[in-house]
């Protein structure tokens, strides 16, 4: 009797492996959500359509895209992290989740706990561009119109807390300036608006800005990384410009509920690794005006939790409010 116990639980040691195995070797058997935390058109929506899209055909199940804009993100992001830890609901976000976390102790979630970074896709520089009408030619000449009437020149973001957002109240912070912030429910509004003169100037994401500097409907004065950006070479940094020390970019990348499987985060990660190393798709990232900066699991967990500190250091000692 003993020896038959025995063997039962040997048997069922070795065919429970095989039958979880077989499980997540079945993912995905139906559609995956990808909630988007802003508007459609916005930078962010931009890049997580085209990788929803590519990731459709990698796993050969429908990856849906539902915008659920608000709370800088937020929304989509508590929505996400209160769902079902199964990899049929996963969450495209940028550094303004991190921004968010490093922000805001009253958060619905808890941005280190509830989430888990899986793969990141992008890290793009914003692009500050004017109204074409605005007298300032360079960042210089922008500056000293904001400190000739502090408080009078206006900028716009896609919401409060969002990276673009932070990208203008660094601007200020670190030139002692001052500028009337509009937030809006997305960065195509925000472009808009500042093509009809509502607003002077504006952080935007890459794949909303380039296209109007190419296209000429906006005057662009420089772009917010380290190095300059390939897709647009003749445009200075803000280094560059006489604003030292400013560097900042926008990365994207998904986010899965805490407690999902480590098989499926693997799934996730490699699918998308793979989908950005094809040429075809480095092609429409360029003409996007996305920088491709393919992170795995633990590269992305680590750029995550750093810049979360790193914001945290920055809102405290420059004392910004984002309400």
């Amino acid at each position: 009797m003993i020896k038959k116990s025995i063997k039962k639980i040997v048997l069922g040691s070795l065919v429970l492996p095989l039958v979880l195995g077989t499980a997540f070797a079945a993912y995905p058997d139906k559609p995956i959500k990808m909630l988007i935390g802003y508007a459609p058109g916005s930078s962010t929506d931009i890049v997580g359509r085209l990788v929803a899209n590519e990731l459709s055909i990698a796993l050969k199940q429908p990856v849906i895209v539902e915008n659920r804009g608000g709370a800088a993100g937020s929304l989509a992001a508590d929505a996400v992290a209160k769902s079902a830890p199964d990899g049929y609901s996963i969450l495209f976000a940028q550094n303004g989740l991190a921004i968010n976390v490093a922000a805001n102790p009253r958060l619905p979630f808890n941005g280190q706990k509830d989430l888990l970074p899986v793969v990141g896709v992008a890290a793009t520089p914003h692009i500050l561009i004017v109204n074409s009408n605005l007298k300032a030619k360079n960042v210089a000449e922008l500056t000293a119109m904001m400190k000739a009437e502090p408080g009078k020149m206006s900028y716009g973001s896609s919401g409060i807390g969002n990276s673009d957002h932070m990208a203008g109240e660094l601007f200020l912070a670190t030139t002692g300036t001052q500028a009337i912030h509009i937030p809006y429910k997305g960065g195509a509004p925000a472009a808009t608006d500042l093509m009809g003169g509502q607003i002077d100037f504006y952080f935007a994401g890459m794949p909303v800005g380039l296209p109007l500097y190419k296209g000429e409907k906006v005057n662009a004065l420089a772009v917010t990384s380290k190095s300059r950006f390939g897709g647009a070479p003749e445009l200075v940094t803000m280094q560059e410009a006489g604003v030292k020390g400013y560097e900042m970019s926008l990365w994207q990348g998904l986010f899965a509920p805490a407690g999902t499987p480590a098989a499926i985060i693997s799934a996730l990660n490699n699918s998308v690794l793979k989908i950005l190393e094809t040429p075809e798709i480095k092609e429409r990232f360029v003409k996007a005006g996305v920088q491709i900066a393919p992170m795995n699991t633990q590269q992305f967990t680590e750029l995550y939790n750093s810049d979360i500190a790193r914001w945290k250091v920055v809102i405290e000692k420059a004392k910004i409010k984002l309400d």
